[in-house]
């Protein structure tokens, strides 16, 4: 991983001086998870601009995942930002930092994440608001979707489900291991770790006027997809 960013930081660093989005993020993110170990297969049709993906949380493995894949920036809390190399990964990555207790501060975040949003890029938000067990879902936390209403004219909102099969439990990061434990116990597997991403279908414009109904709405979503056996095969990235 150490030599993959040495690798690709120099090139990296040219396309931010002449001012161009750097292709290079998205290099290291794959190659990264590719070398943890994840062997990634998608369903349904991902939305490429101009969408708010709405996600199950599971592992660190999610970001390289969705940010590889997907191409996706992430809306993540604000102590990432301030985590010594991992924070500096996260700001080339264009990550929206919200502090979810600071409420006065709500109003801006809303409009950080509006602002990344307008760039047409993709923007995933973990609405659990932490990692969980991977079979089930946590409830979801409405409060950073009010960025999102009223919806702009142009986005969509789409649920996606991070499908990591039996292994889910195994590969979750739980309280109270930390995310180191987690990190060095993940790439000590001697199996290759399995995710399906599921791209749901865009939530319908009925439910993007109030913020609770549209996180109920994804949660359902995504849950519906939880309890259903599988049907067509995925496509392998």
């Amino acid at each position: 991983m150490v030599l993959t960013l040495l690798f690709l930081i120099v090139p990296h660093l040219v396309y931010r001086a002449l001012g161009r989005p750097s292709p290079m993020v998205m290099a290291f993110l794959n190659a990264v998870g590719w070398i943890a170990g994840l062997r990634i297969r998608t369903t349904g049709t991902r939305l490429r601009r101009d969408v708010l993906f709405v996600s199950n949380h599971v592992s660190w493995l999610d970001i390289l995942a969705l940010g590889g894949a997907a191409r996706s920036a992430f809306v993540s809390k604000a102590e990432v930002g301030t985590t010594p190399l991992v924070g500096w990964l996260a700001d080339q990555n264009h990550t929206v930092y919200v502090q979810r207790e600071a409420r006065r501060e709500i109003h801006s975040q809303a409009n950080d994440l509006r602002n990344a949003l307008a760039r047409g890029r993709p923007v995933t938000l973990f609405p659990e608001g932490t990692t969980g067990p991977g079979d089930g879902l946590l409830p979801f936390r409405p409060s950073l979707l009010q960025a999102v209403i009223p919806t702009p004219p142009r986005l969509r909102v789409q649920p996606v489900f991070l499908d990591y099969g039996a292994e889910a439990n195994d590969i979750a990061w739980l309280d109270p291991e930390s995310g180191l434990d987690n990190f060095k116990r993940l790439l000590a597997r001697k199996r290759p770790v399995q995710l399906t991403i599921h791209y749901l279908e865009p939530l319908p414009d009925a439910v993007e006027a109030d913020r609770k109904l549209l996180a109920e709405a994804a949660r359902t979503a995504i849950a519906a997809e939880i309890a259903r056996p599988s049907a067509a095969p995925p496509h392998r990235l």
